[in-house]
């Protein structure tokens, strides 16, 4: 398979780009550090400090903020999508994973280092319900309707179900050895079953674990393709991303990508970004022919975004 590798040019002081490229935001949680980079030179644009330790961020249901939380630094920054201006910085009990509702109602926050959930009101962040939860949250999924939210327990292997209407835990169920990555497709829950080598199928009616999607050790996290026609799963410890057909859950092929992938951000010329967490590096894969390049970025990349480029006036 094809692949190179791209040096970062010097960085530059400002946002300056032309307006059609899209933006890369990565994460670096061993730098503190958050880098920005223009998706068509690959040049590093700008490299926002953080605290301490950025792990994982999303985009504000109106679009307008981009959420990175900061665990080790107990902050979220709130940055511009389409220029990386920082606008404000909120004081959050360490943030690890965090996720709005499928109605925008809540953003759900999960404290890996403090063993709970946080459940705040997303128009002003006020923290309407904290729970402690045994042991190590997390990622999250939601249930469509938005009153559900499923969060994977690495400690204790199992995933949670909380009420986001009465903010108490449903029910935990056992799903195998530290499960990491979890989302919800087509009323399953697909968890990513780290301490082993496959993605367990949960049916979150019955707690039962339907069938395993094997795919290699460190099985991490699992992305849903924007169109909808396949699902994206890494595997960090063999260094694997698979393609898995949506429909009957079949590993449709297997692309062996070094340094351990983690997470995954789809341009919008379906594209995949992918954090290698262990090389220091993110990987740019082609889904149609599964060549790739990697580009250099900080120290322990993990979550990644793609802002798309502004429409032409």
């Amino acid at each position: 398979m094809r692949r190179r590798a791209l040096l970062l040019s010097t960085p530059l002081l400002l946002l300056a780009r032309p307006a059609a490229a899209d933006l890369v935001y990565v994460l670096n949680s061993g730098d503190s550090s958050i880098l920005v980079l223009d998706a068509v030179s690959r040049q590093e644009l700008r490299r926002i400090p953080a605290l301490r330790e950025v792990h994982h961020l999303v985009m504000s249901p109106d679009g307008k903020d981009l959420l990175i939380a900061d665990s080790g630094g107990n902050e979220i920054l709130f940055l511009d999508p389409v220029t990386g201006e920082v606008r404000r910085r909120e004081r959050i009990s360490n943030p690890y994973h965090l996720d709005f509702s499928p109605d925008g109602r809540h953003l759900v926050v999960c404290s890996l280092r403090r063993n709970q959930v946080d459940i705040y009101d997303a128009g002003n962040l006020a923290l309407l319900g904290r729970l402690r939860m045994p042991e190590k949250p997390s990622h999250m999924a939601f249930r469509p309707d938005g009153k559900v939210v499923y969060v994977t327990l690495q400690g204790s292997g199992t995933v949670g179900a909380v009420s986001l209407e009465t903010r108490e835990v449903l029910w935990e169920a056992p799903v195998g050895r530290e499960p990491a990555g979890i989302v919800w497709h087509r009323g399953k829950l697909i968890v990513g079953v780290m301490g082993a080598d496959y993605f367990a199928v949960m049916n979150p009616e019955t707690k039962a674990i339907e069938r395993q999607i094997p795919l290699g050790r460190g099985a991490h996290t699992v992305f849903i393709q924007p169109d909808g026609k396949a699902l994206w799963a890494t595997s960090r410890v063999q260094s694997r991303l698979a393609e898995i057909d949506p429909s009957t859950l079949d590993v449709r092929r297997v692309i062996d990508l070094p340094g351990g992938p983690d997470c995954i951000a789809f341009d919008p010329d379906g594209r995949l970004w992918v954090t290698l967490r262990w090389a220091g590096r993110i990987a740019r894969v082609d889904p149609a022919t599964g060549e790739f390049e990697t580009i250099r970025v900080g120290r322990s990349p993990h979550g990644i975004f793609v802002q798309p480029r502004r429409a032409e006036s």
